[in-house]
């Protein structure tokens, strides 16, 4: 076994590998950019090396950084984690020209199944069942001849990036042509594969392990077919979809692909599925690493993945056969992103204030976090995973939706108790699931309401802060007591704003408890405790920032011109584009800059015609949620 690994990964990952780690007695390695310097999984590990500058390329992604980190502190090997490196082939073999061991599969796997169509003929071969399709270059020939509707997806890549789905043949052109720009944007490669699109699937993936003495097994089934712009969100195993047949004949089928390309340490071999008939599973893709969702295997075999990854490539052969492999109980995963589901899921960030994550009971979570941790635009905006295990899927959604409602993350918007509500969606709890429900649902599931209860919690605090302390004489104006000249008035009124949404003024009427990190209100003789951190209150893994508004203030803008519009951030993250300048004549609806956050692109347009009175930012500047960019003024103010 090795001495010394250095963990090439940030945030979760890295801490959910550095825990294997400390308990096989193995020297743990982190490594970090300036962004990172004083993140969980820095802390946490024996010991830590600076990468440089807070962009990927600079840190995480340099591949030359790395090897040098792991030079200089004994490593005798690189768990790559997730993303990142992770199923990069030229990491893989520079690691091995160092000397080092890389925790994966060898780089002729990784490059074999990282190329979609490569991989699709391998399996084929072996045996394997694959959807219908074609390549280029007779790429708008095969979708023809398979008719619509079809799925445009890039060769180089994964994770959803630059799939298109076709199902009007006539605007089939314009269509490869958007998926190659994608796919050259994304991975370098604009080659696409086309394939058969089946309605209503289900995606389903099988966890495979294997070790370099030709021994390979699968650990049974994931159902991963909640996913939203196809990218998963939760997580189950096993399936309720498959009876024993099926799943013999697909773990089968996944070991058989894995032996194709000669595969080593863990992977996932991924399916498509028809829901109205499991039998025709197709194959899809081979993901040549950890999964994200690798904790509900663990639970339900016992196993511990990171484990099993480190003794193979340590040289050890697997402890068991397919023979020994039992799946007890029901395990489900939530993935907690830094995003607000109100806002259309744009990224998010913050300060993180207040934290509590479940653990214990069939609880567990694996999280990158910790008070005063810093939520950036620059990562990806999965912050952790919630997982919870019981005896069946019923107890396991029960558990997973209680933990949910328990987890807390004040300072930054999360999709917590958006999930919360999408387990307790009827089709959900019926295990009627496919790839496009959260889409269908997903309406039924956001509201920009908020309860009368949150603006009464923010006026406690607001209240809490304006009493006086002390045994002087106090001026009855500055007591929110409601007290005038003619008497008492009955209600406090407070101007609040809730981020993004239009401000109120909210009478307070109830009673109410402030401590540092709870409130309680209550309305109508109904009790309602909150979370507290700072300005932000939550409950029940929904989290509000409510603000003190000042409508004077807000009437004018800093540039002096009334009824002007201040266009700000929608989100956290770094300002790529501005296409004016102060002075410049705008029309309504005209692009003027663009926000980048976790590789996500928002335009940001004139919301009438005017005049740029000020601008706030330049290219480069990273700006905060609800930060100013510009101001608008309208041609008739200009005018005056």
């Amino acid at each position: 076994m090795f001495d010394t690994v250095l963990v090439a990964n940030r945030g979760e990952i890295a801490v959910r590998v550095i825990r294997t780690l400390r308990a096989m007695g193995v020297r743990s390695v982190a490594v970090f950019s300036d962004a990172d310097a004083d993140a969980r999984h820095v802390r946490e590990a024996d010991t830590a090396v600076r990468l440089g500058p807070a962009p990927a390329s600079e840190s995480y992604l340099s591949v030359e950084r790395l090897l040098e980190a792991a030079a200089r502190t004994g490593a005798q090997a690189v768990h790559p984690g997730y993303g990142f490196l992770a199923e990069n082939a030229a990491f893989a073999r520079a690691c091995a020209d160092a000397g080092l061991v890389f925790i994966g599969p060898t780089a002729d796997s990784i490059a074999l199944m990282g190329d979609k169509i490569r991989a699709k003929e391998t399996v084929e071969a072996a045996g394997v069942p694959v959807v219908p399709g074609g390549r280029d270059p007779d790429l708008a020939e095969a979708a023809r001849a398979l008719g619509a509707p079809v799925l445009l997806k890039p060769s180089a890549g994964g994770g959803g990036k630059g799939m298109r789905l076709v199902r009007d043949l006539t605007v089939l052109e314009e269509e490869i042509a958007a998926a190659r720009r994608e796919a050259r944007a994304s991975f370098g490669d604009d080659t696409l594969l086309v394939e058969r699109w089946v309605d209503r699937p289900r995606h389903i993936e099988i966890q495979v392990l294997a070790d370099g003495h030709g021994n390979v097994i699968h650990l049974g089934e994931r159902e991963c077919s909640l996913q939203r712009r196809h990218q998963k969100i939760i997580e189950e195993a096993p399936s309720v979809l498959l009876d024993e047949g099926t799943r013999a004949s697909m773990g089968k089928a996944a070991v058989e692909a894995a032996r194709s390309c000669g595969y080593r340490g863990a992977g996932t071999v991924e399916f498509i599925v028809p829901g109205d008939d499991p039998s025709s599973y197709y194959f899809m893709e081979m993901n040549t690493r950890l999964q994200v969702e690798h904790p509900v295997t663990e639970l339900i075999t016992g196993l511990d993945l990171v484990e099993w990854q480190l003794r193979v490539a340590a040289g050890e052969r697997l402890p068991c056969g397919q023979e020994d492999i039992t799946l007890t109980g029901h395990a489900i995963e939530a993935r907690i992103c830094a995003e607000v589901p109100s806002k259309g899921f744009l990224p998010s960030g913050g300060t993180i204030l207040r934290l509590h994550e479940p653990q214990g009971d069939g609880v567990r979570t694996d999280s990158g976090l910790s008070e005063g941790t810093e939520v950036g635009s620059l990562y990806d905006p999965m912050l952790s995973k919630v997982i919870a295990y019981g005896p069946d899927r019923a107890t396991a959604l029960r558990k997973l939706r209680a933990a949910l409602a328990q987890t807390v993350t004040l300072g930054v918007q999360t999709n917590a108790g958006f999930l919360r509500r999408l387990l307790a969606h009827p089709a959900v709890v019926a295990g009627e699931l496919d790839t496009g429900l959260v889409e269908r649902v997903v309406d039924d599931l956001v509201s920009t309401d908020v309860p009368e209860e949150v603006y009464e919690a923010a006026a406690a605090v607001r209240l809490e802060a304006l009493r006086p302390r002390g045994d002087g004489w106090t001026d009855p104006f500055s007591v929110p007591s409601g007290w005038r000249m003619g008497g008492l008035g009955k209600t406090v009124g407070f101007p609040l704003r809730v981020t993004g949404l239009e401000p109120v003024t909210h009478h307070s009427r109830g009673t109410h408890t402030v401590t540092d990190d709870q409130v309680t209100v209550t309305l109508d003789g109904v009790r309602h405790t909150f979370h507290r951190g700072g300005e932000w209150v939550g409950r029940d893994g929904d989290a509000w920032q409510v603000r003190d508004h000042d409508p004077v203030a807000a009437s004018l803008t800093r540039s002096g011109h009334a009824g002007a519009d201040s266009l700000t951030a929608p989100m956290p993250g770094t300002v790529t584009v501005v296409k004016v300048a102060v002075g410049d004549e705008v029309a309504a609806g005209q692009s003027l800059l663009v926000v980048e956050a976790m590789k996500m692109e928002h335009v940001i347009s004139a919301p009438h015609a005017g005049t740029v009175a000020e601008l706030d930012v330049t290219a480069g500047t990273t700006v905060a949620m609800d930060q100013v960019l510009a101001v608008i003024a309208p041609h008739e103010e200009v005018a005056q």
